[in-house]
């Protein structure tokens, strides 16, 4: 649980190579929190740095399309590091939308992983948390679900699924002691981008990680990276359809 000064001392990480959830692990490490769990599929992901840090790093193996292990997952987290206080979902498969159009089966195995993975695996922490009567769930939602684009249509409707389920799980924990962030990036250059020409608004990791640490210390909702998205997509929602439909790809 969090220690005497109130900061978070245990986190876990669901995708435990990617860029923007070990930028956000770093800074609650170097903040204060001791106990970290790393779960990936394999079981492998990169512990030098945070134990350097001074951090108790776990490893454990998790696979977003193999829900029937969620669950379990949660459980053995809590049982190596006592009380979650942050639990950061942070996997996810950004395909080509041409891909999915010559191969449906391709695109619903990613929407299984980017949306099924996010519930399956979101439940299961909330259920923990909502038993422990505190602790955070961070969901890396994005700006893509706000409104989807032709552009990338099957990842942003996945994105939208998450981000409703998001608000409504944050709903379901209210007075519970437990809470949901909701994190909406827009574009963000990093691995899983990389190649991709830079949309306006573009941000690094570091900005999001920065972001996500602000919104936990402040306790925000929603977090809008970077914060001027959230008028121009409150625009961009009433825009009429064909204004929409022949906006840049």
């Amino acid at each position: 649980m969090k220690n005497a000064l109130g900061s978070v001392d245990t986190v876990l990480l669901l995708g435990g190579r990617s860029e923007i959830g070990l930028a956000i692990v770093e800074r609650l490490v170097r903040a204060g929190a001791r106990r970290v769990m790393l779960a990936a599929r394999g079981g492998t992901a990169p512990v030098d740095r945070l134990r350097k840090l001074g951090a108790e790093v776990h490893l454990a193996d998790f696979d977003a399309a193999r829900p029937e292990t969620h669950a379990a997952l949660i459980e053995d987290a809590a049982t190596r590091l006592g009380d979650l206080d942050v639990v950061i979902p942070a996997f996810g498969v950004l395909g080509r939308q041409a891909v999915y159009d010559a191969d449906p089966v391709a695109a619903a195995r990613d929407v299984a992983v980017n949306f099924g993975g996010h519930v399956s695996i979101g439940l299961a922490a909330a259920r923990r948390l909502r038993e422990q009567g505190h602790g955070t769930l961070v969901v890396l939602s994005s700006v893509a679900g706000v409104r989807v684009r032709k552009a990338n249509f099957v990842y942003g409707s996945a994105k939208a699924g998450l981000d409703g389920f998001a608000q409504g799980l944050a709903d379901s924990l209210h007075g519970s002691g437990a809470r949901v962030v909701v994190v909406r990036p827009g574009f963000v250059i990093g691995r899983m981008t990389e190649g991709m020409s830079p949309a306006p608004m573009s941000v690094t990791v570091d900005t999001v990680a920065d972001a996500v640490i602000d919104g936990l210390r402040s306790g925000r909702r929603t977090v809008w990276v970077p914060a001027r998205l959230r008028p121009v997509f409150a625009v961009m929602r009433v825009l009429p359809q064909a204004v929409w439909r022949r906006l840049p790809r």
